[in-house]
């Protein structure tokens, strides 16, 4: 097990500040939704020699195919969010068709900041402060567990990807590129 690995069913602790629970929005989102999910905890490296997600797999010690990133993207004008493996890319134009649109590009970083509430490299597809379609890649569906942000760098929750998206509202689509990666 890994030191910074807690075991288990993330109960939802309270805070001293007004009696609300604590934790980030992403765990609040699960725990509402009655989801059980493991907390990943890590020390998030300053240098991403390979961006966060890939990072975040070889601090964990884990396979890159079950560490998933949250990208944001814009079909049509319109904010979309993908859940892809760190050992892929974003197929856009995939994603487009998923979404139901003809044209898909990425957002910029501070624009998916602002629509989500969390910062790049922490971004959760749950718990966003503004709601737009998720989209999955197919490849989860395969897997026991997969492990998504936690809401902030340095914590990631391992769950059922059946769990991610019944808790995200998400679809899942074969929207990841696994050709132009690791």
């Amino acid at each position: 097990m890994h030191p910074y690995e807690h075991e288990g069913y993330y109960p939802g602790r309270m805070s001293s500040k007004k009696n609300k629970p604590a934790g980030t929005p992403a765990l609040l989102a699960l725990t509402k939704a009655g989801v059980e999910f493991t907390i990943l905890e890590y020390e998030q490296s300053l240098h991403h020699e390979h961006g966060f997600a890939l990072d975040s797999a070889a601090e964990l010690g884990m396979d890159p195919r079950v560490i998933f990133k949250t990208l944001l993207a814009q079909v049509d004008g319109k904010p979309v969010c993908a859940v892809v493996p760190a050992a892929a890319m974003l197929n856009l134009k995939s994603l487009a068709k998923a979404a139901g649109g003809k044209k898909a590009a990425m957002m910029d970083p501070h624009d998916a900041e602002k629509l989500t509430g969390y910062v790049t490299g922490g971004i959760s597809p749950l718990g966003q402060k503004h709601r737009s379609p998720i989209f999955i890649d197919a490849s989860a569906r395969e897997l026991p567990a997969m492990v998504v942000s936690g809401g902030k760098r340095g914590l990631s929750v391992r769950l059922a990807p059946a769990d991610l998206a019944a808790a995200a509202r998400a679809e899942f689509a074969p929207v990841a590129d696994f050709s132009r990666h690791i």
